[in-house]
């Protein structure tokens, strides 16, 4: 059971890394010029909106700290680190919530942002800008499918993490260790 809940980790975070990564390129390669007035180019990317540009930052960040558990976890297979399996299964159960949930909010507001390019605001005067730049926005659509798809990957990376602390504490009594 052990080794097949550990395997099934390694698998989901290789898969939370692929789609974090896959929304990072989709979000930061992302351009498209069009001629919007009598010969004047204009150039949409990320850098056009800072929601976006703190999503490629923060899903690098995550990618970065996936790929830095999946080395602990082979590093861990290899040693014997039983005084510190606690310290470190707290501390994973942290940062994977932590993860989670900032990459799953910083994906939902670059989705509220990105909502004013979608459908304008007529009480600020500003205009539709995925009327011109369709294909910008649907690169940027699926990038926001593969955030959530992440997110929703490191909340159950986040549930195994919850279930490795607290298998390690008694079922009778609170807060207390199970005798080994």
């Amino acid at each position: 059971m052990k080794l097949g809940m550990a395997r099934g980790e390694v698998c989901l975070r290789l898969s939370v890394i692929l789609f974090l990564v896959l929304t990072t390129c989709l979000v930061a390669f992302d351009t498209q010029t069009k001629v919007v007035f009598l010969g004047i180019q204009k150039k949409a990317t990320y850098d056009d909106l800072d929601a976006l540009k703190m999503l490629v930052y923060v899903t690098s960040a995550a990618a970065g700290y996936n790929l830095l558990q999946l080395c602990k976890h082979s590093t861990c297979s290899r040693g014997n680190l039983k005084g510190s399996d606690m310290c470190v299964a707290w501390i994973s159960l942290f940062l994977d919530q932590i993860a989670a949930y900032i990459t799953f909010g910083t994906n939902t507001a670059s989705v509220g942002a990105s909502m004013i390019a979608v459908q304008g605001s007529e009480a600020f005067q500003w205009v539709k800008v995925c009327d011109k730049f369709t294909r910008f926005c649907i690169q940027i659509g699926g990038a926001f499918l593969c955030g959530y798809v992440a997110s929703i990957l490191m909340a159950l990376i986040s549930t195994i993490s919850a279930y490795r602390v607290f298998r390690m504490y008694s079922p009778k009594w609170f807060l207390r260790l199970k005798s080994t």
